[in-house]
């Protein structure tokens, strides 16, 4: 980098806003005996991140593959509810070609544990695991992927609106992460590329 005259762009952790999270407190953590996922369409993860625009908050779901780190659906809201998350959830399992028996992880947010959202879970027999009370580390590859999203899109990014700041983020995951960016932990290949290569 520093031949080619780059430099890297550092950005700060992403602090929760008190007050914007409401959780509840059954459940239990499957990964703890699962570990991570061996094999695509095994473990699926998703989190919704909080992005400020114009002095508003938007809301993004997104659902990944563990294995692979493939971002398999997202969305962008003015509003955090099981029925924005559902349909993200309905849109990855259509995308997958409908798998069953998934091991699905997620925080203990209210917007994972509606019944639309955990209506869907049961229909295809996902088995939801949540992560522990306080512990953020337990979605790791989540985390991970909107501290990556936010250092290299949305610090110093000006989004001229709404419309632009959505565009600019589904061509961060479509084009970008999902087909171009590569990944230690995939052998250093983009999460399409890693997926073709075990077909």
């Amino acid at each position: 980098m520093r031949l080619a005259g780059l430099k890297g762009r550092v950005s700060r952790v992403t602090r929760r806003q008190p007050g914007l999270k409401r959780f509840i407190t059954k459940g239990e953590n499957r990964l703890i005996a699962h570990g991570n996922a061996t094999r695509i369409n095994q473990v699926w993860v998703a989190d919704i991140t909080y992005i400020k625009h114009q002095g508003a908050w938007q809301y993004l779901v997104t659902i990944m593959d563990q294995y692979s780190r493939r971002i398999l659906g997202w969305t962008l809201s003015k509003t955090r509810t099981a029925d924005v998350t559902a349909r993200v959830l309905a849109a990855a399992i259509r995308n997958r070609s409908y798998p069953r028996g998934i091991i699905f992880h997620t925080d203990r947010g209210v917007e994972f544990t509606g019944s639309e959202f955990q209506g869907i879970l049961n229909k295809y027999d996902f088995k939801h695991s949540v992560n522990r009370i306080g512990y953020c580390t337990d979605n790791a590859f989540m985390e991970s992927f909107y501290h990556s999203l936010k250092g290299e899109l949305i610090r110093k990014t000006k989004f001229e609106s709404l419309a632009h700041l959505r565009k600019e983020i589904g061509r961060y995951i479509n084009q970008f992460y999902n087909n171009v960016r590569l990944h230690s932990g995939l052998n250093y290949m983009s999460p399409i590329k890693y997926e073709q290569s075990l077909a």
